[in-house]
């Protein structure tokens, strides 16, 4: 095991968490509270900011729209993608190694998972290292869009005190000047491969995150407050088996009354303990 070591003893929640997951294989569903510690905000956390994210239909519908988004995700990206996995990300990549974890279900699009060497990753959201065309579906690599905006948009630079969100985006408010990318191939619309507010999750992403979830022997939920429809109904096919499910949160989540345990605290130092136990 690689992950470095964040408590010397256990709380009595991870060890109620142990007693129930013990000799169980483990889905894990992810939400933004476990990309906090790699300086990615959580949008419903204790003091994040009271913020109404731009919806798939006001991008789709208006040229304003997608000349603020990008030029606020260009500002972005640049803080984000520079973002490092974290003792949590490790640890789960390390207990998928051990052959504790099954695999991950994550709500961020951050792409920290993988980057901490965890394999089987559903990236129920998408992922914000990819762009496609919303007309002829060409995908394109984030990077060389960055480049596209970069070089047609000269002026546009990340200040010292940007604010960023957990998608990646930036508040900002004079877009007149941007200059928008479209596709090389058809001329397109180009979006990041990322559901937005407004959009469903696709079929075949929430299939993959469901089969999983059926073959776990147990259910571990961490850094989400399961606002999301996709997490609840992940959540209902959990307990629908009667699977013990470890919520670990900072707060309070929706799924807090059907949780087998609760453990208030950092995903972190959580994620660490748990792999310290049964890994």
């Amino acid at each position: 095991m690689t992950t470095q070591s964040l408590a010397t003893e256990a709380s009595p929640q991870v060890e109620a968490a142990v007693e129930v997951l013990r000799g169980r294989t483990v889905a894990v569903l992810t939400g933004a509270g476990v990309s906090t510690d790699s300086g990615i905000p959580d949008y419903r956390g204790e003091g994040a900011p009271v913020r109404t994210p731009m919806t798939f239909q006001q991008f789709l519908g208006d040229s304003d729209y997608r000349k603020r988004y990008w030029a606020g995700s260009h500002l972005g990206w640049k803080r984000f993608d520079s973002a490092e996995p974290n003792a949590g990300h490790r640890a789960l990549a390390d207990m998928e190694a051990a052959g504790f974890v099954d695999g991950v279900i994550t709500q961020n699009v951050d792409g920290l998972h993988l980057r901490a060497g965890s394999r089987h990753v559903v990236d129920l959201h998408g992922t914000m290292d990819r762009v496609r065309c919303l007309t002829c579906g060409q995908f394109y690599a984030r990077a060389s869009i960055a480049d596209r905006l970069a070089a047609d948009n000269p002026w546009l630079e990340a200040g010292e005190n940007i604010t960023l969100s957990p998608d990646g985006d930036v508040q900002i408010d004079d877009v007149d000047a941007v200059v928008v990318p479209d596709c090389s191939v058809c001329g397109g619309v180009l979006k990041p491969d990322v559901v937005f507010f407004g959009e469903f999750v696709p079929r075949e992403k929430f299939e993959e995150a469901r089969a999983l979830v059926h073959r776990a022997g147990a259910l571990v939920i961490a850094g989400s407050s399961l606002v999301v429809n996709s997490g609840i109904r992940l959540l209902d096919q959990a307990t629908r088996r009667k699977l013990p499910v470890v919520i670990i949160n900072r707060g309070v989540t929706k799924g807090d009354p059907r949780a087998s345990v609760k453990i208030e605290a950092g995903t972190s130092e959580t994620l660490v303990e748990l792999l310290e136990r049964l890994a």
